[in-house]
């Protein structure tokens, strides 16, 4: 089984394939005053008990999983705490952005976007507006 294949298998082994994603996710514009569809983003699934980091999963209007999203606090950075081992629920990552944001509903205090990309870039700007 190749990569892609594999990965495939994974993904919809966790049930994220598809929004909505099962067990404790919910989908943040329920939970806090944020759009349905984020731009850039897309529409955002998290598990309540893990906020404000994450992970949050990431799907495009229909409903596929693009990305797989932690929302670190700025002062993690600034006190040296190691970031590794971001679990990645939606499978293989293609690559990742990261991007300062100065705090928004839900998560209000400074922190930076971590992306964890599934699909390419040119499938990525399926979330651009």
């Amino acid at each position: 089984m190749g990569r892609r294949a594999s990965n495939t298998v994974a993904v919809l082994a966790a049930g994220v394939a598809n929004a909505p994603p099962g067990g404790a996710y919910r989908k943040f514009s329920e939970l806090v005053q944020v759009p349905d569809f984020v731009p850039g983003l897309g529409i955002l699934y998290v598990d309540p008990g893990t906020l404000p980091q994450g992970p949050f999963l990431a799907y495009d209007r229909a409903g596929l999983l693009l990305s797989t999203i932690f929302m670190i606090p700025l002062k993690s950075f600034e006190t040296h705490m190691p970031v590794a081992g971001l679990a990645a629920p939606g499978g293989a990552v293609d690559h990742v952005d990261i991007a300062y944001q100065a705090g928004h509903p839900g998560v209000e205090e400074p922190h930076y976007h971590i992306v964890l990309w599934h699909v390419t870039k040119e499938e990525a700007a399926r979330v651009a507006r």
